[in-house]
């Protein structure tokens, strides 16, 4: 792919050249490009392709910009929203954000001898014409009532001005929220299966991590970075992850047995560019890597007992001023004094103590939970590392909430949330992460707290007052929480960590009172959140029935008698029994006895979801009793 000619080529449509007159003059220039896309973002930011002729596109383009193009409720997951008799949904162009175009590499055009090319133009979806629905609008409208909430409050704060390089908001000419994310991602050889010994080994000695990419992945992997810079993210680098084997060259002087974990960063944006950014890096990702043969997954956790993958997502607050200058709000006036400035701290404040209404938008699937599990770098405790001093930033691996921070670099810090994964919804997880800060914000500002007086806030002990947290919670630690802690330790002070989908979607009715930071200014009303819980459990239940149960009957099939009454010891007879008692529990009914599988088929047929995510649970465990108790088995026969 690296021999096609690039300069020849459109990629983006950049949002300051959105007029007719821009638009028809590129996409004319660059007959490669031969369709147009209008991408809505539903509910569970899952995006549509309504592919229109370019040609047809041009003649009907000032239309089409203005009125959008119609699609259906069954496009789309909007539950309570677009049902099947009131469906009539239109997606709507936003012309304030960039435009990439989308290629195909198998398909080359005879006249330009380039790929053919769609145009993906990212917009709002409209239901009933008056209604703005989707995750793509929920972050509009968390952009905007931020930025005006976040103003109101510093000019009704002034005292804050004492810690912020600033003099006054008059000098402010826009609030930018600045955000990235990280993608993790695995890629292997169709067809191979892992090898879960080798892999755990292989990480445990860290023989992966950071090692020079070889054969048919450093050639996609460079071929991907060179692509994504033609686009303009910025790519900062691309590099092996700590999960993986090394590949092996077969006869044919191929590699195969490829199973490798790597990951790609680029550069922040404003918050809906950066979500924008990451759906288009994830096609590019996908369609780079299968053109060489190689399977791509952004599950969260492909294998168990292998790291997963994240999509560490990063929050920070900037202000353009009207000299031109940037400033970074959450930096502090005295970077050797302070860890933050007063807004830096509120809106760490803000995650922390809402996050168990943030969490359902982070993490909203069977796949996530597999994930967050403690070890493996994977956060399941609500707490946050600032450093061991000042001097000295934070690089603890374990908490939920990292803050970044560079003494040479005021504009590096910002905070770093650990739990998404690259399938989370990164526009509802951006939105609820700002309505969240903008809480703790008022909070800090409006009692007039100061860097030491935060300082001494978060750093407080479970059981101590605060005028923002809660008492019987701990919020910062720079240990490692899962050495230092043990299991009941962590649950009891900072919080138990939801298990399945069902525990963490709950969280809606168990913290009302925390709903609110969303449904302020209207950014998540009540339809918007029933919405969004429906989906989720509907997505989960589903899974659970469908697919979860049926795969987890064939593992149990797979886990089969390999012995012989002529060839064994006792210490195999003993072994295969206790795994048939185990297979036998999961998934075999009796006259007298119900299988654990069929109780959750049960439970979920009669809408007792408590019961089955608590069988779930209880399922998870007893899959991992077997699979080590067959791995012991098989090891020890002949």
């Amino acid at each position: 792919m690296l021999d096609l000619n690039y300069d020849k080529m459109l990629f983006t449509i950049p949002a300051d050249k959105h007029s007719p007159a821009d638009i028809a003059s590129m996409l004319t220039n660059h007959p490669e490009v031969r369709f147009v896309s209008l991408v809505g973002i539903d509910i569970a930011g899952h995006d549509t392709d309504e592919k229109i002729p370019v040609k047809l596109f041009l003649e009907d383009m000032e239309d089409l910009l203005s009125h959008g193009v119609q699609t259906d409720g069954s496009s789309v997951l909007l539950p309570k929203i677009a049902k099947l008799n009131n469906a009539k949904v239109d997606i709507i162009p936003d012309l304030s954000a960039n435009w990439y175009v989308d290629y195909n590499y198998k398909s080359i055009d005879y006249k330009t001898g380039l790929p053919v090319g769609t145009l993906r133009i990212p917009g709002f979806l409209v239901h009933n014409d008056n209604y703005e629905v989707g995750a793509r609008v929920i972050l509009k409208k968390a952009i905007e009532k931020f930025k005006e909430g976040l103003k109101k409050v510093i000019e009704e704060n002034p005292y804050v001005f004492e810690y912020l390089p600033i003099d006054s908001t008059d000098e402010i000419d826009d609030i930018i929220l600045t955000s990235a994310t990280e993608l993790e991602f695995w890629v292997k050889t169709p067809d191979d299966e892992a090898d879960r010994e080798q892999l755990s080994t292989a990480q445990i000695l860290k023989e992966q991590y950071w090692k020079r990419t070889i054969g048919p992945v450093r050639t996609a992997l460079e071929e991907t970075l060179v692509i994504l810079d033609r686009y303009g993210f910025g790519v900062e680098m691309g590099h092996k992850e700590v999960g993986g084997v090394k590949a092996k060259m077969g006869n044919t002087g191929r590699y195969d047995h490829i199973m490798e974990q790597l990951e790609i960063d680029w550069k922040f944006a404003d918050a809906m560019q950066a979500a924008d950014n990451e759906n288009m890096v994830k096609y590019v990702v996908n369609d780079v890597f299968r053109s060489h043969g190689l399977d791509v997954s952004f599950m969260a956790k492909p294998m168990p007992g292998v790291a997963g993958s994240g999509a560490h997502t990063h929050m920070g607050i900037a202000v353009k001023l009207k000299n031109g200058k940037t400033v970074n709000l959450f930096t502090a006036k005295d970077t050797a004094k302070d860890y933050l400035s007063p807004v830096g701290y509120g809106a760490l404040f803000g995650l922390l103590k809402n996050y168990e209404v943030i969490n359902p938008f982070v993490s909203s699937s069977n796949d996530a939970f597999n994930r967050l599990k403690p070890g493996f770098e994977a956060p399941v405790c609500i707490v946050t590392s600032l450093g061991h001093s000042v001097e000295q930033p934070s690089r603890n691996r374990t908490v939920l909430l990292g803050l970044i921070r560079d003494m040479k670099s005021p504009l590096a810090t910002r905070f770093e949330l650990r739990s998404p994964n690259p399938k989370s919804n990164t526009y509802t997880i951006l939105a609820a992460g700002y309505m969240a800060m903008l809480d703790g914000i008022k909070a800090v500002l409006e009692a007039k707290k100061t860097p030491e007086e935060l300082l001494k806030s978060i750093s407080k002990k479970a059981g101590e007052e605060d005028f923002y947290f809660e008492k019987d919670r701990q919020y910062r630690s720079e240990k490692d929480v899962f050495e230092e802690y043990s299991a009941e330790e962590r649950d009891r002070i900072f919080g138990k960590a939801p298990r399945t989908v069902w525990e963490n979607i709950a969280a809606f009715g168990k913290y009302p009172e925390r709903l609110e930071v969303f449904k302020r200014y209207d950014v998540m009303d009540c339809t918007t959140l029933e919405s969004y819980k429906e989906a989720v459990i509907s997505q989960w239940a589903n899974e659970l029935h469908n697919r979860i149960i049926p795969n987890t009957m064939d593992l149990i099939r797979r886990c089969r008698k390999r012995h012989s009454e002529q060839d064994c010891t006792n210490y195999d007879v003993a072994n295969w029994k206790n795994i048939e008692k185990l297979r036998n529990e999961i998934g075999r009914n009796s006259l007298t006895e119900t299988s654990l599988l069929t109780q959750i088929s049960d439970a979920l047929d009669n809408g007792d979801y408590e019961t089955a995510s608590n069988l779930q649970v209880l399922v998870q465990q007893k899959v991992e009793e077997l699979n080590a108790a067959y791995l012991k088995y098989e090891k020890n026969l002949f």
